[in-house]
């Protein structure tokens, strides 16, 4: 301070403060400074030419001949001032702005100075809207003058003097507050309106100047300025990986910090309410936006290691004068950020399990939570949990935390989700989510990845030509053409429809997996699961046929029929591990194949590698198996050696996997590729066929195939029957369930078959089925056996005379030659 700004012994005591100065240059730079309370604006005005060349007035400043100027809350400081006089608080934002005394663009400031003046003095308000109409209409077209064009609103002070007339006291003639609040609010819709988008995304400086202003001269909680900070947020889509340099952090951060307190209180609310209490979608949508650049510098800053752990420890030592402050203001925002990582997700889990707590209550109530209000806690979820990858430690208890409250998250995911790519970040981690939702996600893929086509396919098939005809019709037809409307007819037979559909893929499939065809062979210990045969090439069309399966997989699969088999282990993963590398071309991507996957593919080969294992390391290097470098096999009666390595005690691992990834991987690998091909033509973008297997467990993909693996039950079964002609106390209808009750679990699946061209319902029971069954009363002769229509699941019969002529004639439709199985369990 110089002598003659010594100030009087009255004034009150020094206080340290730090506060932030934003320059009005192109470069788009804030900087960091510290002052006493008792510091004169002066002084400030010298410090900033001191670290950044600037003098108060200048000729040379990007624009000629800028004179500086320091405004806070819409007030000009004047210089003679001191800090304390002008009510600079800590961490409070300074704008640095001039006056242009010579520019090439003298009309602009000019119109501007004008706008000034009106603003000052008008009392009318449509003359303020005409002028900042007139602004934007003669904004540059080419985006690098109109940047700079923008900029001189800002220089200029328009922003500040229109906000100086909103907090201005009004009169009985003229409402000040009402008058700057209809200027600002349609200069702002004008950006939009009347500029490109590209260079509206330019405006961004000019609405981040009245949030600036605004929440410095009417707080956090004005119209104004939730309008204007709303605005932002809306420019702010348009940008990217630039975003932190367009909203620096000490202008994001305030913003996060006060959005965060908002989403805090509503949550809070919530908790402690009878109702749920809907997060606000414009407080989630700005949090959003303003979290991407606040994220992206603290990621970039060099200050302190990434993750960032606790204590923060400082990568460098002893530095001086502004890079100790810079490092003190990324550590305090650090910390904050953490801060509001915690207590929203505390809030949100407390939400979460007052959910689970309705759902409980839900049967009582007969009253759903209404989903929707929930959509946003899962969209602040999602920016928690990226928050939480950006300290040690922190993820795990993020997932932690979520896997508590899996119950009210997977009723959510599957309320809330339309497309495979929603919450995609949750299903990363399997265990926050049931089966119910990665089938319902798998099943989204499949419609998705099938594209749209209103196309009818049309098929001919002659039953006792049933393999080799059906192969010939999916094999020819393109994979958009196969994607949904499938029409076929057996020949010299009537009926079509969804039914005859279902009986067809049923009957093919059962014959492509039968065992007899040498494309699978079963697992020893389960005939219901399958695996490639190495020995399939005895059919020179093997692999067209293989591709042929894949496709017959993923259409059961598109149109929700349980087909009764299951994949092995091996098989799963070896899908799960392809790779897509060209058009409808798969490779295996190495995905290795364990010991203990091979156990029920292989019990044999499984038991003897477990004895190499676990054998005295003495007796393996003493030969005492007498194995060999190499394994033999056996391909189409001819015996085939292959050499593998050394067998001994230190390398015994290393056998054991080249002879699990020969028996395994190495001589399937050609199946394996041309099934993934098929099943790629059925879903055809790479995404959603690449993430298929992946979100799937093993154990996904046989409840879906296979069906409920438990026996039917007859009163689940009765529960979703109605009747036609019938009514539910009738003797025949009470016949009826008494000798489906007395029938065999076999016999059932026949009936059930019959009734609906369905061997396997879903796991959910026939609760899973596209629709309710139906008993419909025929006026046939006594003598005529029952009838169904299995596109429309309705069993027919004629009201039987007695328990004995219906349960002849239910004996009669449920023979073995009407349906048939896989095997027994």
């Amino acid at each position: 301070m110089r002598k003659d700004e010594t100030l009087p012994s009255s004034c009150p005591p020094s206080t340290r403060i730090q506060f932030f100065v934003r320059l009005f240059s192109g470069v788009n730079k804030t900087l960091v400074l510290q002052a006493d309370s008792t510091d004169t604006v002066s002084s400030v005005h010298r410090k900033i030419e001191l670290i950044t060349g600037i003098p108060a007035l200048t000729k040379s400043f990007g624009v000629p001949g800028i004179h500086q100027r320091l405004i806070y809350r819409g007030k000009q400081l004047h210089l003679e001032q001191t800090l304390a006089g002008c009510d600079v608080q800590h961490d409070a934002s300074l704008q640095l702005v001039g006056r242009m005394r010579s520019t090439r663009h003298p009309l602009t400031w000019k119109l501007m100075s004008e706008l000034i003046a009106v603003i000052s003095n008008s009392t009318e308000g449509r003359l303020i809207k005409k002028m900042l109409s007139k602004i934007l209409t003669m904004t540059p077209k080419d985006e690098t003058k109109s940047e700079e064009y923008l900029r001189i609103f800002i220089y200029s002070s328009v922003p500040a003097h229109l906000v100086k007339l909103y907090v201005a006291p009004s009169n009985s003639e003229f409402n000040n507050k009402d008058t700057a609040d209809e200027c600002i609010r349609e200069f702002i819709k004008l950006c939009k309106k009347l500029l490109s988008d590209s260079i509206y995304a330019q405006c961004v400086h000019i609405v981040l100047e009245f949030c600036k202003l605004l929440r410095g001269a009417a707080g956090v909680d004005d119209a104004l300025y939730g309008f204007c900070r709303s605005s932002l947020a809306d420019i702010m889509d348009w940008y990217d990986t630039d975003a932190m340099d367009v909203l620096p952090l000490q202008d994001s951060f305030p913003l996060v910090r006060e959005l965060a307190a908002r989403l805090s209180c509503t949550l809070e609310l919530s908790v402690g309410s009878a109702e749920f209490v809907g997060l606000s979608c414009s407080d989630v949508h700005e949090f959003i936006e303003f979290m991407h650049p606040v994220r992206s510098a603290l990621l970039c800053q060099e200050a302190f290691d990434c993750p960032f752990t606790f204590p923060l420890l400082e990568k460098g030592n002893g530095e001086a004068g502004s890079k100790r402050f810079e490092m003190h203001n990324y550590k305090e925002k650090i910390e904050g950020l953490h801060h509001i990582f915690c207590d929203l997700l505390d809030k949100l889990e407390l939400c979460l399990e007052k959910l689970e707590t309705r759902l409980g209550l839900k049967e009582k109530e007969k009253d759903e939570p209404n989903v929707l209000c929930w959509s946003q806690y899962l969209v602040i979820l999602e920016a928690l949990h990226r928050i939480s990858k950006m300290y040690k430690g922190l993820e795990e208890g993020f997932w932690k935390k979520m896997r508590q409250r899996k119950v009210s998250l997977c009723f959510l995911i599957v309320r809330l989700s339309k497309r495979s790519r929603d919450y995609q970040w949750i299903l990363e981690n399997k265990k926050i989510v049931n089966f119910e939702v990665r089938r319902d996600f798998a099943m989204m893929m499949l419609r998705e990845g099938s594209g749209k086509n209103e196309e009818l396919y049309e098929m001919l098939i002659d039953r006792s030509h049933l393999l080799e005809e059906s192969f010939e019709y999916i094999r020819h037809a393109g994979p958009r053409v196969l994607g949904h409307n499938l029409f076929l007819k057996f020949k010299n037979e009537e009926a079509t429809g969804p039914g005859v559909v279902r009986e067809w893929f049923y009957l093919v499939i059962q014959a492509i997996f039968n065992p007899q065809n040498a494309l699978f062979v079963s697992c020893p210990k389960d005939c219901r699961r399958f695996f490639p045969n190495p020995a399939s090439k005895v059919d020179p069309l093997h692999l067209e046929y293989f591709v042929f399966a894949g496709r017959m997989i993923a259409l059961a699969l598109l149109h929700k029929i349980q087909i009764s088999i299951v994949f092995d282990r091996v098989f799963f993963l070896l899908l799960a591990g392809a790779s897509d590398v060209g058009l409808f071309y798969f490779k295996l991507a190495g995905k290795n194949i364990s010991l203990e996957d091979i156990k029920d593919a292989d019990p044999y080969l499984y038991s003897s590698c477990k004895k190499i294992l676990e054998m005295d390391p003495e007796m393996v290097d003493q030969d005492t198996l007498g194995l060999t470098f190499a394994c033999e096999i056996e391909e189409l009666g001819s015996r085939k050696v292959v050499e593998l390595c050394p067998l001994n005690s230190e390398n015994r691992n290393k056998y054991v996997n080249l002879l699990i990834q020969h028996h395994f991987v190495t001589s399937i690998a050609p199946q394996v590729t041309h099934f993934a091909r098929g099943f790629a033509d059925i879903i055809t973008h790479p995404w959603l066929r690449r993430s298929f297997f992946r979100i799937l467990d093993p154990e996904d993909l046989d409840l879906i195939l296979h069906g409920s693996k438990s026996d039917v039950s007859v009163e689940d079964w009765r529960a979703h029957t109605d009747y036609k002609g019938y009514k539910e106390n009738d003797p025949q209808i009470s016949w009826f369930w008494k000798i489906v009750t007395g029938m065999s679990a076999e016999q059932r699946k026949v009936l059930l078959f019959f009734w609906t061209s369905i061997k396997s319902l879903p796991v959910e029971g026939f609760g899973g089925l596209a629709s309710r069954l139906y008993i419909y009363k025929t006026s046939e002769s006594y003598d005529c056996l029952p009838s169904s229509h299995t596109c429309f699941y309705q069993l027919c019969f004629p009201p039987y005379p007695s328990m004995d002529v219906m349960q002849n004639r239910l004996h009669i439709i449920t023979q073995d030659h009407i349906g048939c199985s896989f095997g027994t369990a």
